[in-house]
């Protein structure tokens, strides 16, 4: 039997937008993690012979030091996307202009630091408007992959914040940051918005069929931090709800997936960041051999090239009134 499609993704969050997202200061200098982490990611990758899409910040795109290892990305084979330039998990505040502008300067500097030019998107944080989709469907994207249905995204936030070094201003600047309790209420299965005349498919980060609780693989993580047993325990129970209800999965991976608290500790603050890197790497080669197993693991790309392909995609109007 033909396995269905899952695709994979990983936001290649960098140290300093931790840092930045959490309040501290340090992240105005930049620190970065990135000259260890792609190679690391890569390699785990092609021991797996699993292609994905990186969602890049372009800022790091910009720094000349980043370059060779960014561009070794579309080298092995893996797709691109587009992560905005400034990661503000406030992006749902800009204008229309804003966000066109912020989307032109990381489309420049991500096609020049790995010569493919981002044809899909997802928003820092999860940070959604319609705004924001009317300007990726206006500037041709294929997909959006921002929407994150989790009834969980309150209390992720809730615990985020109040770890944080944010002033009363700064946190209300991003109460937007992982989404609201109504994207809970949101379908976990593709579908395309229609804004005015335009279309654009929407791939949202899957998350647990009927009980709508995360299952990206820093949560997985993050179980697997009080026992592994728990975390993978998990993951098959999700396989087994998603092959029920014939959901082909878009996960969610980020790049402390992969690194542990013998690579750095200025990011305690993030869950599972407690574990060393090589039991994150243990516990992420079952995740993936789970995933092989079930499913022909794709890039996003071609995940939504299928979709669009198969036609069968229902349809949601856009409530640009909101935006």
């Amino acid at each position: 039997m033909r396995k269905t499609f899952a695709s994979i993704s990983l936001d290649l969050d960098d140290k300093w937008t931790y840092l930045k997202t959490h309040g501290d200061d340090q992240w105005k200098e930049y620190p970065s993690y990135l000259d260890y982490a792609i190679p690391r990611i890569l390699d785990f990758l092609d021991k797996k012979g699993i292609p994905i899409t990186f969602f890049i910040v372009a800022q790091d795109a910009k720094f000349d030091h980043n370059k060779e290892v960014l561009r070794e990305i579309a080298n092995r084979g893996h797709d691109i996307g587009n992560h905005t330039f400034h990661h503000d998990p406030w992006l749902h505040l800009y204008s229309e202009e804003d966000i066109h502008k912020e989307l032109e300067i990381a489309e420049n500097h991500i096609s020049q630091a790995t010569g493919v030019k981002p044809k899909g998107f997802r928003g820092p944080g999860f940070s959604f408007s319609p705004r924001v989709i009317k300007v990726l469907a206006e500037r041709g994207y294929v997909y959006d992959a921002t929407t994150f249905p989790n009834i969980l995204n309150p209390l992720a936030r809730a615990f985020f914040l109040s770890t944080s070094k944010l002033s009363k201003e700064e946190k209300e600047q991003r109460k937007g940051l992982f989404g609201s309790w109504k994207d809970g209420f949101r379908s976990i299965r593709p579908y395309q918005w229609k804004i005015n005349n335009m279309q654009l498919l929407e791939i949202p980060v899957t998350t647990m069929p009927l009980f709508k609780v995360p299952i990206h693989t820093s949560y997985i993580l993050y179980l697997s931090s009080f026992s592994p047993l728990l975390g993978i325990s998990y993951f098959r129970f999700v396989i087994f709800l998603l092959k029920l209800f014939r959901i082909q999965p878009s996960i969610l991976l980020h790049p402390l997936d992969f690194i542990g608290h013998d690579d750095t500790t200025a990011l305690s603050f993030f869950p599972a960041m407690n574990m060393e890197s090589q039991k994150k790497l243990k516990v992420m080669s079952k995740v993936m051999d789970l995933l092989k197993k079930h499913y022909h693991p794709v890039t996003m790309a071609k995940h939504a090239q299928s979709i669009l392909d198969d036609g069968n995609v229902k349809t949601s109007e856009l409530p640009l009134k909101s935006a």
